[in-house]
């Protein structure tokens, strides 16, 4: 199964363009707030979950950020961000993994994730993902979901929705939310897909 998952990423990343799939965003601006409004220094360490070829990492390098990770399960995805990059190919640190297998090898401040857990859909997967997350995120989670009101599917995969008290008991052993909001991401092909997106802040 998990092979079978690589490969339907690598495929996708293959095969389509950035305006042929439902997750692209020109802006990432809710990402881009919740991150600047931690007030983090210019050097705190971000990793973006399931980045592959989100412009985020434009973003976060436009704005001063100095020690950006880019993990996926798909080579493609990043080497499609790294093309489009070019010389800043260099000042970004990536990561090709399925998140349920990742290791780290240090630990984040700021751990971003838009549309990586929702794919994650039984109870080892979402615990395996909890627990790297208190291990290895010091300080923010930012997570981004299908809502309950959302998708149930994706990419022809299964999704799990979240509701905002749903996402927070997933991660409350060790994080607090500071906020959620709801909000509806237009895709390429004028559809609407509707998030919930939170910041945590890790309990010390």
């Amino acid at each position: 199964m998990e092979i079978d998952r690589k490969n339907h990423w690598e495929t996708v990343y293959e095969t389509k363009q950035p305006c042929e799939v439902s997750w692209t965003q020109e802006n990432p601006k809710t990402s881009l707030d919740f991150i600047r409004k931690t007030h983090l220094d210019k050097t705190a360490k971000i990793i973006d979950i399931g980045g592959g070829d989100s412009k985020l990492v434009d973003f976060l390098l436009k704005d001063g950020y100095e020690n950006i990770t880019i993990l996926d399960i798909s080579a493609n995805a990043l080497d499609r961000a790294k093309k489009r990059l070019g010389i800043n190919t260099e000042k970004v640190n990536w990561i090709v993994s399925d998140i349920t297998e990742f290791k780290p090898e240090t630990k984040y401040d700021i751990w971003h994730d838009r549309a990586t857990f929702h794919f994650l859909t039984t109870s080892g997967q979402i615990k395996k993902y909890a627990e790297i997350t208190k291990k290895w995120v010091t300080n923010f989670i930012i997570i981004g979901t299908f809502s309950e009101n959302g998708p149930k599917k994706c990419s022809g995969l299964d999704i799990k929705q979240y509701s905002e008290k749903e996402i927070e008991n997933q991660f409350s052993d060790n994080f607090k939310k500071l906020k959620c909001i709801t909000e509806d991401h237009i895709t390429p092909f004028e559809t609407k897909q509707n998030f919930t997106f939170c910041v945590f802040e890790k309990i010390k």
